[in-house]
């Protein structure tokens, strides 16, 4: 269980990193953008707790980066830059959960072990394939027939989940503690938006089956 702390504020990257390994993670310290993107593409690293404000390289382009990347690499943005608009902007660009300073510590922690289990849940295979659809995982790259389709981060991360678990119906709950954050309400209509637009990408025959009143399975070639 390998966390990377990016966090230009040293005591502050000190504390947390202590922290976490008192609660047994392997800690890996970044006090700038170019050296926390040259580490969380260099190691094996299960979560990234990564600071907004950062010199050389500004957090949002190291959370794009790393994203473009390594998709399933799990993502905790913790900042001072705690207005809606940065929150969407962060969230939009690929992180898996948002705090904002003070914040407690047994919370952060929390937090991470929450994304821990996410990213441990389930294994994805580096190359996933429905029918004509082909899902590269690891280059991040989606074709259908001969058209490459491109995807948000969101949408990506949907049709992962979608294709992993091809014929299981997926309640909104359940697919927004995978792919949103973990301030998702079950009453909120993203989910319903993010595969609508999924779906529209993705073209017909439609692949994704609305479940009454459930939420949503990817088609298996009988219940087409």
């Amino acid at each position: 269980m390998r966390v990377l702390v990016v966090e230009d504020e040293p005591t502050l990257a000190r504390s947390i990193a202590a922290a976490l390994e008192e609660s047994g993670f392997t800690v890996d310290l970044a006090l700038d953008g170019e050296q926390a993107l040259s580490l969380g593409l260099s190691r094996e690293i299960d979560v990234v707790v990564l600071d907004l404000l950062l010199p050389k390289r500004p957090g949002l382009d190291v959370l794009a980066a790393l994203k473009a990347k390594k998709p399933l690499l799990r993502i905790l943005v913790l900042t001072a830059l705690g207005g809606v608009e940065q929150r969407v902007e962060g969230l939009d660009r690929g992180a898996d959960d948002y705090m904002e300073k003070p914040f407690s510590l047994q919370e952060l922690l929390a937090r991470v072990r929450a994304l821990f289990r996410r990213r441990s849940a389930v294994v994805v295979p580096a190359m996933i394939q429905v029918d004509d659809l082909v899902v590269d995982v690891s280059a991040r790259i989606v074709r259908r027939a001969d058209r490459i389709i491109a995807l948000t981060q969101r949408e990506f991360e949907l049709l992962v989940l979608f294709t992993t678990r091809r014929g299981e119906t997926l309640s909104r709950t359940a697919i927004g503690e995978h792919v949103i954050d973990r301030g998702f309400r079950s009453n909120s209509n993203i989910i319903d938006v993010s595969v609508c637009g999924l779906r529209v990408k993705l073209g017909t025959p439609d692949l994704i089956e609305t479940v009454r009143g459930v939420g949503y399975r990817l088609a298996t070639g009988d219940s087409r």
